[in-house]
């Protein structure tokens, strides 16, 4: 069935099964592969994560593949992708993959929606162990300027999520409890984003360089970005391939490559262009939508 089914990873509720961990020879010769789930899912949801890990298992035997969980299950997972401050999140990930001995070799890194950003800040602050190839599957690099629908829309918490943002999302209490004011980013006050961003405004550099940030994530053999061109959740769309709207208005867009970002080379990325290290992927479908060919065709070579 998945093999013909479209791969749709938004939840409506809370998922209440783990999944155990599967015994793995650390010593096949295969490149262990760490996940993050996006917004409104958790580490092991059997029709999203879970389906995705069992996936890569069957494409690439004796795998190590580690589903992250933040928190001490499911639920905790899920909420937290909500209302656990972002920056402890990452700290929370850099301690636990430090501390897995199949890790020490270097892995690959898939984040899939808000996940993927959270990775890249993993890549940037933790560089071992080293992360090799990241993979980021709709991923927000320049952040959103709206939620259109978020994950369990018949759910009070997006409602709860968009009256915040729209509201405060630069007050210091939406800031340190609301996962995606942390990656809200405002065109129209651009001041106060670089100010009170917590999360994106840091790993972007839009404060100022760190070289360090930058030297870890040019580490990366492959940073690859996928955009899902029949988008409904992210806004806009731009942000998945690193653009985003253009400062002092909310209309017009411009590419990673027109952005300050990469013209001052802030974070590595125009060098990493150069290099070929950046690689752009789109697909047809809506956020987080994919069939497993087109991800056995397009994604598999990179966790080889």
């Amino acid at each position: 069935m998945m093999t013909a089914a479209l791969l749709c990873f938004l939840l409506a509720g809370p998922v209440l099964l783990v999944a155990g961990s599967p015994v793995h020879d650390s010593n096949n010769g295969t490149i262990p592969l760490v996940l993050w789930h996006g917004m409104g899912d958790s580490c092991c949801n059997p029709l999203s994560m879970g389906a995705i890990k069992k996936m890569i298992e069957e494409d690439i035997p004796g795998i190590y593949v580690l589903s992250l969980m933040i928190g001490k299950n499911v639920i905790e997972d899920t909420e937290n992708g909500f209302f656990m401050d972002v920056n402890e999140q990452v700290s929370m990930v850099c301690t636990q993959l430090a501390q897995d001995p199949k890790l020490k070799g270097g892995y690959n890194a898939m984040g899939f929606s808000q996940g993927a950003q959270f990775l890249r800040a993993v890549a940037q602050r933790c560089p071992s162990p080293p992360m090799k190839n990241l993979i980021s599957i709709g991923g927000q690099h320049q952040g959103v300027y709206g939620l259109p629908r978020c994950p369990g829309e018949s759910s009070h918490i997006c409602d709860m999520i968009r009256k915040a943002l729209n509201s405060g999302a630069y007050s210091d209490l939406v800031q340190k409890h609301l996962v995606q004011a942390q990656y809200w980013h405002d065109p129209l006050n651009d001041d106060l984003y670089k100010k009170h961003s917590l999360f994106l405004a840091d790993i972007n550099q839009e404060r100022g360089v760190n070289e360090t940030y930058k030297k870890n994530l040019q580490r990366l053999d492959k940073f690859v970005m996928v955009k899902f061109l029949q988008d409904t959740v992210v806004d806009p769309v731009d942000t998945e391939w690193f653009g985003f709207l253009k400062t002092g208005q909310a209309k017009e867009t411009e590419t990673l490559q027109e952005s300050v970002i990469y013209k001052e080379d802030r974070l590595g990325l125009a060098a990493m262009d150069k290099a070929k290290k950046l690689v752009f992927l789109a697909t047809e479908g809506d956020h987080l939508q994919f069939t497993r060919e087109w991800f056995d065709k397009n994604l598999l070579p990179y966790l080889h």
